[in-house]
């Protein structure tokens, strides 16, 4: 008896996983994420360009969004689908654009909230993406882009 307790000690250890844990991992503070949005409005605007930045999180959540003076209503929602693509693809949504472009089929079947579009970009800690900011308002989305680079660039220091 004691023989196939035993056994069956052995089975039922191995069956189940070493070691479970918790996913650590990191993420944007308010704080970084306002540096961003403040950054990349600042740019546009000293460029003459009236846009709307949203910075959104890992789970794709609002984190700052600064509507600047002088953009058009509609750049509110603009900049968080440029952000939402981006973050959802983990890619430049300009690079949704370029894909969009050159298969139009890539959409068929409809996504809530994106946008292929240039102007939103992903933030990233070495390869994982914590975030994404979009920019919307500059003549052109290459202008957004340009923007929303410069507010991730405000904060590369601390990106590790």
């Amino acid at each position: 008896m004691r023989v196939i307790c035993y056994i069956i000690g052995v089975a039922v250890a191995a069956v189940l996983p070493a070691r479970a844990e918790l996913i650590t991992h990191r993420d944007l503070s308010a704080e970084m994420a306002v540096a961003i949005a403040h950054t990349a409005l600042t740019t546009c605007t000293a460029s003459g360009y009236h846009v709307t930045v949203t910075v959104l999180g890992r789970n794709a959540e609002v984190i700052a969004q600064i509507h600047g003076d002088g953009a058009s209503p509609h750049t509110v929602e603009n900049s968080f689908r440029k952000a939402y693509t981006s973050r959802t693809f983990r890619v430049a949504s300009g690079e949704i654009a370029k894909r969009y472009k050159a298969d139009p089929q890539i959409f068929q079947v409809h996504l809530n909230n994106v946008i292929p579009a240039e102007g939103g970009l992903p933030i990233k800690v070495g390869e994982d993406v914590v975030g994404a900011v979009g920019v919307s308002g500059s003549p052109g989305g290459e202008k957004d882009a340009v923007c929303a680079q410069a507010g991730i660039d405000k904060v590369a220091g601390e990106l590790k």
